[in-house]
């Protein structure tokens, strides 16, 4: 781990259940402080905005906590999770995405489409979205600041 972050929070709903878990285990491995906010049950559906709102709740005032949310397309957590004022979140399909998107926009939770991206790169979407900085530079803040 080259961040200090303090905890790595996991929400999913019901079709991202498996990826959420593969992701826990591989990440625990990895180091990380991982928290699962669930959920832990792939037959009975949920509401992503309620699992979005539940990963929002456990990461505020923790500005070293990231979070990774899972859904089937990955766009409505991403939709869900930005309504909430400190909460910059992405869509990332590939790593080099969740990289720049990190470097660029000090993005603190990363979306997953479980229908749609294969586990092992969405792994290597974790890792760079984990690993990577942000460019902490004014024109960045500036525009932060604005969003948040």
């Amino acid at each position: 781990m080259t961040n200090k972050i303090s905890k790595v929070f996991l929400a999913a709903d019901h079709r991202g259940v498996g990826l959420k878990l593969y992701l826990i285990e591989m990440l625990n491995a990895a180091g990380y402080q991982t928290v699962d906010l669930g959920t832990s049950d792939p037959t009975t559906p949920v509401d992503f905005p309620d699992v979005a709102a539940d990963l929002a709740n456990a990461m505020l005032g923790d500005n070293a906590a990231r979070g990774i949310l899972i859904c089937g397309t990955g766009a409505g957590m991403e939709i869900a999770a930005n309504r909430y004022r400190h909460i910059r979140a992405s869509r990332c399909d590939h790593p080099e995405q969740a990289r720049d998107d990190r470097f660029h926009d000090d993005i603190n939770v990363l979306a997953l489409a479980a229908d749609d991206i294969d586990i092992e790169v969405a792994y290597l979407c974790a890792q760079a979205f984990l690993e990577s900085p942000f460019d902490d530079i004014e024109r960045r803040r500036r525009r932060i600041e604005k969003i948040s």
